[in-house]
């Protein structure tokens, strides 16, 4: 008799532990997307931890993790069709306006690349120099190049993880879940018995897990990207780190993403700002002149999850230990959301995916209503 796993949540974490998870013959997997909002289908990462200089560091240990287990995702996209990536290693630039902070940066990763040879080859360029790299840039900021730094289209990678779910025989429904209890769940005037369950749903977990009498330590940050389409030959461009919270991201074709903004006070408001969307455009075209003089192609918004420390947990609750759950990502969820979703995947299938997900413990962060 196969195993019924439902999957709340179409978003990165979701939607690769069903792809992993359909590929079971004794699991029937059931994915549940209502659609609204997803931060991964309004996002393009770049996927480069290693020069972040955050001091936690269990979230560095994971999303370096993440990264690492990009290419093995890849592959094993690429053995069931998809031969299109959704993620390219093209290397990362990352900005410092004073020459001190790029030694200090550069000195960070070489101490990690010892542990993480990923990082690729390590150059330093000051003041012009960067147009060596892209030559329409235009800035007196150094910056630091990684070569192994990727870079990654949110939209595309869910589809891909998607089409191969349904491909292996999952079932995808499309709507606003909810809990009825710890093994039923109500969907579209449907109600579904499930062994195991997944909630991936991040900003809205609260919500979800509220008829369970849990409380969660979870809240939404909205995030909005714009694009430009250039003449420009961006196919093998590095992804760049501005000095600050906008990054410059190349596609092919010429296209560029450009964001993104970081709003903790607009809770689930999904409504483009123009306002805030033209300084972006502004600050990129500080260091692309010509980005001034060409017309923004589309707008992205989305909701990101954020815990009260700004660090991510997954795992069972442990009070419940069929159902499993996952949140508070925040910006960095491309690079660790496909790895957490496997991980996750791996363990319900009851395979050692060797790591220590302690760290990241649900129970910190969700907590029972006496």
């Amino acid at each position: 008799m196969k195993r019924e796993i439902v999957i709340i949540g179409g978003g990165i974490v979701g939607s690769t532990a069903a792809f992993y998870l359909s590929q079971e013959k004794d699991c029937q997997v059931t994915l549940i997307d209502e659609g609204t909002g997803t931060a991964t289908r309004a996002a393009a990462g770049i996927i480069c931890p290693w020069l972040s200089q955050r001091r936690n560091q269990d979230w560095y240990h994971l999303t370096a993790s993440g990264a690492a287990f990009y290419p093995q995702l890849m592959s094993d996209l690429q053995e069931v069709g998809f031969s299109n990536p959704a993620y390219k290693q093209t290397g990362t630039l990352v900005f410092k306006n004073k020459e001190k902070l790029l030694k200090k940066l550069e000195n960070i990763a070489l101490e990690r690349r010892e542990k993480a040879p990923m990082i690729g080859e390590l150059n330093l360029f000051t003041g012009q120099s960067v147009t060596q790299i892209i030559p329409q840039l235009s800035t007196e900021q150094g910056a630091i190049l990684a070569s192994g730094g990727g870079r990654v289209d949110g939209n595309l990678l869910l589809d891909h993880l998607q089409e191969a779910f349904l491909q292996n025989g999952g079932r995808l429904l499309h709507g606003k879940a909810e809990l009825m209890d710890e093994q039923t769940i109500s969907i579209n005037q449907q109600v579904l018995k499930t062994d195991q369950i997944i909630l991936a749903v991040g900003a809205w977990l609260p919500q979800l897990l509220t008829p369970l009498d849990y409380t969660v330590d979870v809240r939404p940050q909205k995030g909005q990207l714009l694009e430009i389409e250039t003449d420009f030959t961006t196919d093998e461009w590095s992804g760049c780190m501005l000095h600050g919270e906008i990054d410059i991201l190349p596609f092919e074709n010429g296209k560029l993403v450009i964001g993104a903004s970081h709003e903790d006070d607009m809770g689930f408001d999904l409504t483009l700002d123009d306002d805030k969307i033209e300084k972006m455009k502004e600050t990129a075209s500080q260091f692309i002149p010509e980005l001034a003089e060409l017309p923004i192609s589309a707008r992205r918004v989305g909701i990101r999850a954020y815990t009260s420390d700004y660090s991510p947990f997954y795992g069972n609750l442990s009070d419940q230990e069929h159902i499993w759950v996952a949140s508070g990502l925040g910006s960095s969820g491309l690079t660790s959301g496909p790895f957490i979703g496997w991980q996750i995947a791996q363990e319900i299938l009851d395979k050692n995916p060797h790591f220590d997900r302690s760290p990241y413990s649900p129970s910190k962060y969700i907590k029972k209503i006496d």
